[in-house]
């Protein structure tokens, strides 16, 4: 098996040598293709004042971020999935996008007027989506997917930008305190967290009635990423050549074992990093040692987070971690006056402390979290609320 394994690593390693240079000229050509039109995920509005029906509004932007090219975008679209506690059978939507020229009241029949975006112009539009139904209670998201194409020099390129809406608040609700060692730990229910969400109003909100003088707030890595709007769904990611091939040599359950997650790391890091990453880590795994492609491709190739590895909707993408923990730290402490943490914690007693205030006991903190009491499944309990004894 070990002669197996080392004829694997060392064929994967030529793969890479030749590999390099066609990933780089993927990735000139895309960043030449890309026309840097972003699609904001909007602000959005729920109007749920009559108990059978609910009208949900979004106000979108498209953004040319080039300071040379016009982009034309003639055709924009939307659908949206409920997800609930309930069934749906008994619950009707539909989707309309409202868009109209500048001065001008929206198309009743929800046709894009195809349309021309200068350069470091912005174009606004909204989506609208009303929900019917005797018994709206159960619904939890609105799962928003807004597909638009870009005609440019490479012809029609479709794209999409995804949206999650909480429907519904948490019902308040008290969890109870938990004995752990050196420490009580209070794991804090919160609505489904999204990008509309910050980090320290949601301190503020839900922890601060709990917090007194000298606790500690912890955060859940993959809940802050998800209020940075770190997402991608495998349908916005294209895989390349250096992708394709190397994410077979990692494990079947690693966090890298498929072409679109390595994608991601390589469209943060490049490809370069990432191949020469794997050549010096495959040689010391031959060595005996082991970690040394993740020490080398940096941080957030053990952050990332394929598919399946939180609750819905965000099981069906692909989540990076988060950007500059750091700072949200620092921000919590002097917004609140509450020490925080920045933390990765799961059910196999691994705990990793991604960034903490001064004056925190790593090791103590580990130990208190050590039991994983946020939870890995639906909980939806992304704040501990830590009390040092």
């Amino acid at each position: 098996m070990a002669i197996v394994n080392t004829l694997a690593l060392v064929v994967g390693t030529i793969a890479v040598l030749k590999g390099l240079s066609i990933a780089a000229l993927e990735l000139n050509h895309r960043q030449r293709r890309k026309q840097q039109l972003e699609l904001t995920p909007g602000t959005w509005q729920l109007d749920s004042s009559d108990r059978h029906r609910y009208r949900l509004v979004g106000e979108l932007e498209f953004r040319n971020r080039s300071s040379v090219l016009d982009i034309a975008v003639p055709e924009v679209a939307a659908d949206v999935t409920l997800i609930s506690k309930g069934s749906l059978d008994d619950i009707g939507w539909r989707v309309k996008v409202l868009s109209a020229p500048e001065g001008e009241p929206p198309r009743p029949d929800g046709y894009w007027l195809a349309d021309i975006i200068g350069s470091q112009e912005n174009l606004g539009f909204k989506v609208a989506i009303e929900i019917w139904g005797e018994d709206l209670s159960q619904l939890q998201t609105a799962w928003v997917k807004v597909r638009y194409t870009i005609h440019g020099i490479d012809g029609e390129c479709p794209h999409t930008r995804h949206a999650i809406v909480p429907l519904r608040e948490p019902e308040p609700k008290t969890l109870p305190w938990q004995s752990k060692p050196g420490a009580q730990v209070l794991p804090v229910k919160t609505h489904l967290l999204t990008h509309a969400d910050d980090p320290v109003e949601v301190v503020k909100r839900y922890v601060t009635p709990h917090a007194q003088p000298g606790d500690i707030v912890t955060l859940g890595e993959t809940p802050l990423a998800i209020m940075q709007d770190r997402i991608r769904h495998p349908e916005t990611v294209r895989p390349g050549w250096l992708a394709k091939r190397l994410c077979h040599l990692f494990g079947q359950r690693a966090n890298l074992a498929t072409a679109s997650s390595l994608q991601v790391l390589i469209d943060l890091v490049g490809p370069v990093r990432v191949g020469w990453a794997f050549v010096f880590g495959a040689i010391a795994k031959v060595l005996g040692k082991s970690g040394v492609f993740y020490q080398l491709a940096g941080e957030q190739a053990r952050l990332i987070d394929d598919v399946s590895g939180t609750i819905p909707p965000y099981d069906r993408f692909i989540l990076l971690g988060p950007d500059n923990p750091n700072a949200v730290v620092d921000r919590i402490y002097r917004e609140t006056g509450i020490q925080a943490a920045i933390v990765d914690v799961n059910d196999l007693q691994a705990v990793k402390i991604l960034a903490a205030t001064s004056g925190i006991s790593h090791p103590a903190l580990e130990t208190s979290l050590r039991s994983n009491p946020a939870g890995n499944a639906d909980e939806q309990t992304p704040l501990v609320l830590v009390r040092p004894a």
